[in-house]
């Protein structure tokens, strides 16, 4: 007989509760958790498919070496000794900066990011890479500038908002949000709210908006610019949140005045009383913005982002209920990295430094290993991530893991990322091994959930914390740990940590290795380096946290973490751990003022020189490509790379060209047949889509296609047509403005 286990989808940040059916240990069913007190029984169609996540074709259950051409098994004790003697040896060689961790961004486990970064950073490289630095260099850069910590991710309150605007979103495809559809939907149909969405298309998300601005792509920058002009010429500044929380608004206002809004909003192709209104409503209104990837990862990337930071600041949204938050956390999603700082390191090839919390921009890693440079990147790591679909170019990642002398990926599958590897690693799957996430998605209170596993792992199969463990043993990082302790891992937690931390006090060296020492004391006892690592990060949680939990009915104490973490262990749906005081928001702002630093110096001269004349000179597109690629839909029917084989899509078109109607008619195509899609970086053939809801003029194609499932390949893979030197100043790719064209194709396209 059965038994359903509570749990949480891993597929996407949202990280749903789900309820899994499991008999004869395997995963039978899936249905949404109407316990989860943040997803309160909500849960898409990505989840409900997670089952085909669980049991790929292509799992791999045992360490594999590179022989050639082929793959073969090897023992645990063979594949950690021979990585870490090449990693070592790397090191010595060459120094530090030739290796680098690309990882700790999954969307279903956090936890392995301690003990791969403790690797790194004990073997002298600051080289982190991870999807952060993908998509929100730029954004979480200027956090870092102008609210004084790059983590400081300003989230919307949309439960407290009179107005949402979403900019360059589509929630309800994409959520980006928990129980986005159902938020969106009841938002539009509240009389008392408005949802606005900014977006060239009428999206999902648009379609059911009380106002839709519908923006030419490429121009978010300068459309937002001439809003706070707007603002600035009406004299609705909001001047007393201003005088009290902003500094440097007298340094930079005058970029707004006298400014041509009548030509910039022509180019922007909108109509100026429809700016012009929600400008007015914007400074009468309690509002929130919601920016997503069209804002990140579209032309102007930085620009984008600092021109809406900017109108926020104006309109005074940030650290107020109802506006733009610095939310309650756990731990940090990273850390700050100030370039500023002659510690912190940049590419040696790119110069490009970790905007992203402390993480590098993937896109640069190609030309990090193809160079001559001494110092260049030799041996990476990969773990929880499949880099060759996931980051712009396949090409260009194809020939640099093509050289380098170490690539050793941790997956649960033969990824085309594990196909150019020298070692691949077995690791347990989210549903076979505790784990869980610590994205900051709600406000005032704070959530988390720690996954367990539900199904057994296949014997040989373990941990990325676990793997990173191994491999830290074997580099010498972990100071011998007295029988004491292994024994006191046996008997109470708390008496344990006691003892633990007596013998940290007198083995300083210890500290930095504190993550492997808990995976080899109670994570030995628990078969959970993740477990182990959670009680450790309760127990010593920094102060802000102790209060919110506090707050949440937590008392105080040296034990309080204790408490949480057994609290974890009772309530597997996840709990509320903490809350934040919305009162004491502004707190948060780590900047030298203390305030809200809209003057960024390095952005200043972009800033001023923005506009209509230039704007439309740059727009124009080549002959050669004269329609735009968004490279990288959301959609209910992609999910990245972490459904392997497209079983759970049968009878769907989840992998299309799709264009507007007009230009199909112009270019003589009709719907379904083959067509070749040629940018800058190379051409992919697919089935085409015609749609009205596709803007003209452009080309929509989903991400996570292309993927090689047993003897068949479905999709064609949207990086092949992006360059990853197609990027803005911080390396964030500008995959929804990719220049390209359209031919009809006598070949297939891909299954």
């Amino acid at each position: 007989m059965g038994k359903w286990h509570k749990t949480g989808c891993v597929l996407c940040a949202q990280n749903c509760g789900l309820e899994i059916l499991v008999e004869d240990d395997r995963m039978v069913k899936v249905k949404p958790d109407k316990s989860n007190p943040r997803s309160k029984g909500y849960a898409c169609r990505k989840g409900l498919n997670v089952i085909y996540h669980q049991y790929p074709k292509d799992r791999i259950t045992e360490p594999l070496k590179r022989m050639g051409d082929k793959f073969e098994p090897i023992s645990w004790e063979q594949a950690i000794d021979e990585i870490t003697t090449k990693m070592k040896g790397l090191v010595e060689t060459h120094g530090p900066r030739c290796l680098a961790y690309m990882g700790a961004s999954a969307q279903g486990g956090h936890f392995e990011g301690a003990f791969g970064l403790s690797i790194l950073r004990a073997m002298g490289s600051q080289y982190f890479y991870n999807s952060g630095g993908q998509e929100f260099s730029s954004s979480w850069w200027l956090f870092g500038r102008m609210l004084g910590k790059q983590y400081n991710v300003a989230i919307p309150d949309e439960h407290h908002t009179e107005m949402l605007v979403g900019w360059g979103w589509n929630g309800m495809e994409s959520h980006q949000m928990p129980r986005a559809p159902k938020v969106l939907k009841e938002f539009s149909k509240d009389p008392e709210r408005l949802l606005v969405i900014i977006d060239p298309r009428k999206s999902e998300t648009a379609a059911i908006a009380n106002i839709h601005l519908p923006v030419r792509p490429g121009t978010d920058a300068l459309l937002i610019k001439a809003m706070i002009s707007i603002i600035v010429e009406n004299q609705w500044e909001n001047e007393q949140y201003i005088s009290d929380h902003v500094e440097g608004w007298d340094t930079i206002r005058a970029w707004f005045e006298n400014f041509d809004v009548k030509a910039a909003l022509e180019v922007c192709e909108l109509d100026h009383d429809q700016v012009f209104e929600l400008c007015r409503l914007m400074t009468t209104k309690s509002w929130c913005m919601h920016p997503d990837l069209g804002i990140y990862m579209g032309r102007k990337s930085v620009m984008n982002s600092y021109m809406m930071n900017i109108l926020g600041a104006v309109c005074g949204v940030f650290c107020v209920t109802g506006g733009n938050v610095i939310p309650g956390m756990i731990v940090p999603l990273g850390y700050h990295a100030d370039e500023r700082d002659p510690k912190t390191w940049k590419t040696v090839i790119t110069s490009m430094p970790p905007a992203s919390a402390g993480a590098f921009p993937p896109a640069v890693m190609p030309e990090e290993i193809l160079n001559d440079h001494p110092e260049r990147l030799r041996a990476v790591y990969v773990s929880a991530c499949n880099p060759l679909r996931s980051y712009p170019d396949t090409t260009a990642y194809e020939q640099a893991f093509s050289k380098v002398d170490l690539l050793v990926v941790n997956d649960i599958v033969m990824s085309e990322t594990a196909r150019f590897a020298h070692y691949v690693l077995p690791c347990r799957t989210y549903y076979e091994s505790w784990d869980g996430t610590f994205f900051p998605w709600t406000f005032p209170k704070v959530f988390f959930q720690m996954r367990r596993p539900i199904v057994s792992p296949p014997k040989k199969c373990l941990e990325a914390s676990q793997i990173f463990t191994l491999m830290a043993d074997k580099l010498g990082l972990i100071p011998d740990i007295p029988e004491d302790i292994h024994a006191a891992a046996k008997q109470d937690r708390l008496a344990f940590g006691a003892k633990l931390m007596e013998w940290a006090a007198i083995v300083p060296e210890s500290l930095a290795a504190m993550p492997f020492v808990l995976a080899k004391t109670i994570g030995k006892e628990w078969d959970s380096a993740a477990l182990a690592g959670l009680w450790g990060v309760l127990m010593t949680a920094p102060k802000a946290f102790g209060e919110n939990a506090a707050r949440i009915g937590f008392e105080p104490g040296m034990d309080q973490g204790d408490r949480i973490f057994q609290a974890l262990l009772d309530t597997p749906e996840g709990i509320w751990i903490g809350e934040a005081d919305p009162a004491e928001n502004f707190k948060g702002i780590k900047t030298p003022s203390g305030k809200i630093e809209v003057f960024v110096p390095e952005l200043k001269e972009d800033a001023k020189n923005l506009n209509a004349g230039s704007e439309a000179e740059d727009l124009k597109l080549p002959d050669e490509f004269p329609l735009i690629l968004n490279a990288g839909r959301h959609r209910r029917y992609n999910i990245n790379t972490l459904i392997r084989g497209q079983e759970w899509n049968k009878g769907k078109r989840a992998c299309t060209v799709s264009v507007n109607p007009a230009d199909a008619e112009a270019l003589g195509f009709a719907d379904g047949q083959n067509v070749k899609v040629t940018t800058e970086a190379g051409s992919e053939v697919g089935e085409l889509q015609v749609s009205d809801q596709v803007r003209k003029g452009t080309v929509l194609i989903p991400h996570g296609f292309g993927l090689i499932y047993g003897d068949t390949v479905y999709g064609l893979n949207v990086n092949k047509l992006t360059k990853n030197t197609h990027r803005y100043q911080l390396g964030t790719p500008m995959h929804r403005f990719v220049p390209c064209r359209i031919e009809s194709s006598q070949f297939p396209s891909t299954v």
